[in-house]
């Protein structure tokens, strides 16, 4: 029974139990009419007997001339009844067991769905829950027992793992915006000090390498700003042409596709979706730039919006393996290899900002390797 549910196994357990009572119930009564019915040859004999003291003849002259003969008559006249009226009961017994053990496993099925209910809500609302959305409660009503004991203590943690994850979100947030400043003093700095003519080669190259870094610091800050923003989910929702956006980001991104020697296509269906236009701008912007940068020099970039799923984006590049596609979601994951971790600017987020903003529009991102190299990531979002 180890495979079975746990509503069967209550089913069986109650049906089992009934028919084990009905049983001995059977036995019982079987035995109290066994010994309540009278002795066929004890019967017989006083039958006889008060026949000759009424009639005040002998029994069996008046039945057939022999006294003998009239008590096995009459005896097994009465063992035929007695052994009729024990069948009887017997099988009426066995009948209405059966038929009550039925009754009985079908009203255990149904007792036991109902016991089990909220366990059922629990699991529920365990399966519901992520990372960004911890809002949801069972809320269960009835009486204070061992199952409201366990809901009540499930919300409790889901109330804990809310606040703990809203006080990460705003650390991570308040952090991003405090990093923001300081940086851009420091390239305001860097920028000045560069401007003078008299600044020295080697000064020069090192002021270059402090502000691709600073550019870097810059990308991750605001990465982690948009990050923090989409995981705490969509306050309002605005109907937003996918593909108006598509569009306008790559017309953006044009002079990044030429100077990296990549070309661009789009097929753009009008598609609508409920959502927030700077999010969904944001994520359409990581993904044809990720497409553009891990790329190869003469590489092609498809961007498409359709009805189902909403967007894929899929180019062309080095192969890349099945078995490192799920960690690229990851944050500050990059694929392993010069590809990917040469362009220092880029800090690991594009991906994982693209699936936090799906998530919060009620969607979810996908990727897989390209049949001849590179990646296609695939964004399914719910219609307006």
């Amino acid at each position: 029974m180890n495979g079975l549910s746990v509503r069967t196994k209550l089913t069986a357990w109650y049906g089992g139990l009934f028919l084990l009572a009905g049983l001995v119930l059977v036995v019982i009564n079987y035995l109290l009419v066994q010994s309540t019915l009278p002795d066929p040859a004890r019967a017989a004999l006083t039958t006889i007997g008060t026949a000759d003291a009424v009639y005040g003849v002998q029994g069996g002259t008046a039945i057939g001339g022999s006294p003998g003969v009239a008590v096995q008559l009459l005896r097994g006249s009465l063992d035929e009844y007695r052994s009729s009226t024990l069948s009887t009961l017997l099988v009426g017994s066995a009948i209405a067991l059966v038929a009550t053990a039925a009754l009985a496993v079908l009203f255990g099925w149904l007792m036991a769905g109902r016991a089990l209910r909220p366990l059922h809500d629990i699991t529920s609302a365990a399966r519901r829950l992520e990372a960004g959305k911890l809002d949801r409660r069972i809320n269960l009503e009835g009486p204070p027992d061992e199952l409201k004991e366990l809901a009540d203590t499930f919300d409790g943690m889901l109330d804990r793992l809310a606040e703990s994850f809203d006080s990460q979100k705003r650390f991570v947030a308040n952090a991003s915006h405090e990093l923001r400043t300081p940086l851009a003093v420091q390239r305001t700095l860097i920028e000045v000090a560069m401007a003078d003519p008299e600044v020295p080669p080697e000064l020069r190259k090192l002021g270059t390498h402090l502000l691709h870094t600073n550019e870097r610091s810059e990308r991750m800050i605001e990465g982690l700003l948009v990050l923090a923003r989409s995981d705490r989910g969509l306050h309002s929702r605005t109907p937003v042409r996918l593909d108006e956006i598509a569009a306008s980001v790559v017309r953006a991104t044009a002079a990044q596709a030429s100077a990296a020697g990549v070309t661009v296509e789009t097929r753009l269906r009008p598609r609508t979706v409920a959502g927030d236009p700077v999010l969904l701008e944001r994520l359409l912007t990581n993904l044809v730039v990720n497409a553009i940068t891990y790329n190869a020099s003469g590489g092609w970039a498809y961007v498409e919006v359709r009805g189902d799923p909403a967007l894929e984006v899929r180019n062309s590049g080095s192969p890349v393996p099945p078995e490192a596609v799920p960690t690229l979601f990851e944050p500050f994951r990059r694929l392993a290899g010069a590809e990917r971790t040469g362009d220092t600017r880029n800090a690991g987020l594009g991906l994982s900002i693209v699936r936090s903003v799906a998530q919060a529009h009620g969607g979810y991102a996908e990727a897989q390797p390209g049949r001849r190299g590179g990646l296609t990531v695939t964004v399914r979002l719910p219609p307006a």
